[in-house]
């Protein structure tokens, strides 16, 4: 097993470039949509063969057991080469809780099956009228001897018809004095009788999102994770996993890399005000990079991200929608073109960039929302 933090940052930095430059296929470069396992299992699986699936776990449960700063290389070097982040909600998301509230057993199943992908994975927080406020939820998990029993719908969950299994926040206890209270954190099989599925396209005709139904369908009681009950302290702490995940400066740093290609093509920075507002999204951009570096070291560190992480997903998705509105005035008469635009060997579909940023400052947390927990808890401002 190797040692990579004990290696000097230029030489990771040229071991990891050196990989995916070889190995990721040309094809499946800076995609313009999410894919299903299907299109991207043979590089999951050169991923796994390698070791390189989890770059954040700890190598005593299969990850690279990176350090922030070998961390945030590594995903400099994917970003760079337009590597897809691929099915990894179990890997980004109910993995990191597992390894920090999961029973030995729990650990010792589902962890090698999230690395393998044998088990791929959604989420299922968001429900109608419990977005945001994700304490309004109402999906009901009765025990019934050694299973729950769920009714309830999901939905805006991510990629759920191309996946296995949902991790979830269900309501265990109706009647408790705050609605914080009563909610435990399930694991649940999605191929079984009771559960529908039901995809939404969305402006850019993607099929990302879904609708998921839940009509007495079940799980093990051993699926549960932590305490009954005890799935809000829980879910906060996968929330600060989401935060600074969907927070990540990827999103951004891909958007102004494209722009800078297409507007090049276009000759848009030949026009003085056109560079003074791709300089400022530049900087942007590197600021937040900084920022989403601080955090990183907090968790690698094995802190626990504060309500301050807010600030991560605020920035990166406005800043990524501010890019792709200069990518519209870029292309000109050409900006409603559906399709990808041409501009010598640069192909950039800049309509679907504008399309995928109009939501992100909606998803894991309205931005509206995250302001109010900035302003309450970390500036102490009366709410």
């Amino acid at each position: 097993m190797t040692d990579w933090n004990a290696m000097s940052d230029a030489e990771f930095r040229k071991e990891v470039r050196g990989f995916f430059e070889a190995e990721y296929p040309e094809e499946l470069r800076h995609l313009p949509h999410r894919p299903k396992f299907c299109e991207i299992e043979p590089w999951h699986r050169k991923l796994h063969a390698r070791g390189w699936v989890a770059p954040a776990w700890p190598a005593e449960y299969g990850g690279m057991g990176l350090n922030a700063a070998k961390l945030l290389i590594f995903y400099e070097e994917q970003q760079r080469w337009g590597v897809n982040r691929g099915r990894d909600m179990g890997v980004q998301m109910v993995g990191p809780l597992i390894i920090k509230f999961g029973t030995q057993e729990q650990k010792d199943y589902w962890l090698p099956r999230i690395l393998s992908c044998e088990d791929i994975w959604c989420q299922g927080y968001s429900e109608p009228g419990a977005g945001s406020d994700l304490a309004n939820l109402r999906t009901r998990a009765e025990i019934d001897g050694d299973e729950f029993v769920i009714n309830g719908q999901k939905i805006w969950t991510t990629m759920a018809h191309d996946a296995t299994h949902i991790f979830m926040l269900v309501r265990t206890e109706p009647d408790t004095p705050r609605k914080q209270q009563g909610i435990s954190f399930v694991l649940a099989p999605m191929d079984q009788p009771g559960v529908e599925v039901r995809t939404i396209t969305t402006l850019s005709g993607e099929t990302e999102f879904c609708e998921v139904f839940f009509d007495n369908a079940r799980t093990p009681r051993e699926n549960l994770v932590g305490e009954l009950n005890k799935g809000w302290s829980m879910a906060k702490a996968l929330l600060s996993f989401e935060r600074i995940f969907i927070g990540a400066p990827s999103l951004a740093q891909n958007a102004l890399g494209q722009l800078e290609s297409f507007a090049r093509g276009r000759g848009a920075f030949d026009d003085p005000v056109f560079r003074d507002r791709f300089a400022q999204a530049a900087l942007d951009v590197e600021d937040h990079a900084a920022l989403y570096a601080r955090f990183a070291d907090q968790l690698k560190r094995g802190e626990t991200l504060g309500a301050d992480v807010s600030m991560l997903k605020i920035w990166v998705t406005e800043c990524f929608q501010r890019i792709t509105e200069l990518m519209i005035e870029a292309a000109g008469p050409d900006g409603g073109t559906v399709g990808p635009l041409q501009v010598g060997n640069v192909s950039v579909d800049v309509l679907a960039s504008f399309y995928k940023a109009r939501p992100t400052t909606i998803y894991g947390g309205s931005n509206e929302i995250q302001r109010n927990i900035l302003s309450k808890a970390v500036l102490g401002l009366p709410g």
